[in-house]
């Protein structure tokens, strides 16, 4: 595997496997991996010819006061994973590569609508550094294919909006949750945890479980549906952002007439230092 740090390293290879006919996947990264990206990279492996992933903690997704300069930064370790899994390329930029002109006055990505809903309400920019950072990503490397999680399911929807609104010649695929043996989605804030607290952490999950199951088995009151998720996670110990149905397609306000198959349960709750998201589609309840 090739580390590389500068757009024309990377540009020159992707572009050269591109000539020979090869289907180039990407995954990018903030990097401090964990069984959930190399997921993500080997579902890119079975869709392309080659892989590309990029390590970059990127500050614009950032707000005042969160976790920029705590977040852990292990590109060693990360290396060494990704040459495991097969990935031929690593592209690891610094903030001057990929931001050349500073921060102050940068032209932005914003996706209406999608970006202030449910994590953007609670986290305003936050989308917008995502959107701005992918987009610049994917003209940085151009690959064929994009491969992200859908963990956060709403980060999923901006970023494919993006692409599509955008016309960008990218196709964004989405992989499945990974979740640890008790249900708790795999994330790198999950080390902020304490050990008490990692006991508690599977309630999110369970919490997002028992309402799609209820919205399989026909329970439409998605008020009361909501409210009781919020005081399970408040027993439970955590502190929610918010517990919501929405339409799985574009995250808007569900109605009382629609399908099981098109609603999905999003959650956002802080533990201790941690603040934890998931989500559940009802699609994927379905054949239980």
């Amino acid at each position: 595997m090739e580390t590389v740090h500068r757009i024309e390293a990377v540009r020159a290879r992707v572009r050269a496997w591109q000539a020979e006919g090869r289907v180039v996947g990407f995954v990018p990264t903030m990097g401090n991996l964990h069984e959930g990206h190399l997921r993500l990279v080997r579902h890119a492996r079975r869709i392309s010819d080659h892989v590309v992933v990029s390590v970059f903690v990127n500050p614009t997704q950032f707000a005042p006061g969160e976790d920029f300069d705590a977040y852990p930064r292990t590109l060693d370790a990360d290396s060494e994973q990704l040459r495991a899994e097969g990935a031929e390329v690593l592209f690891a930029p610094s903030v001057a590569e990929v931001y050349p002109r500073g921060l102050d006055h940068l032209v932005t990505v914003h996706v209406p609508g999608l970006s202030d809903i449910l994590c953007g309400a609670h986290r305003p920019g936050h989308f917008t550094g995502v959107a701005t950072v992918v987009c610049k990503l994917f003209n940085m490397v151009g690959p064929d294919r994009a491969v992200f999680g859908r963990k956060d399911f709403q980060q999923f929807q901006v970023i494919r909006r993006m692409a599509t609104d955008l016309n960008l010649p990218v196709e964004i695929v989405g992989s499945p949750t990974a979740r640890e043996a008790d249900g708790l989605a795999m994330s790198s804030r999950n080390a902020y945890l304490e050990a008490h607290e990692r006991g508690i952490a599977p309630a999110l999950y369970q919490c997002l479980h028992g309402i799609a199951t209820a919205l399989r088995d026909g329970e439409r009151d998605f008020l009361e549906l909501e409210a009781q998720g919020w005081r399970r996670l408040g027993a439970a110990g955590m502190r929610p952002d918010y517990v919501s149905i929405r339409r799985r397609y574009d995250l808007s306000e569900p109605v009382p007439d629609l399908p099981a198959d098109d609603l999905i349960v999003l959650a956002a709750a802080h533990l201790g230092r941690a603040r934890l998201i998931d989500n559940i589609e009802v699609a994927d309840l379905l054949g239980e």
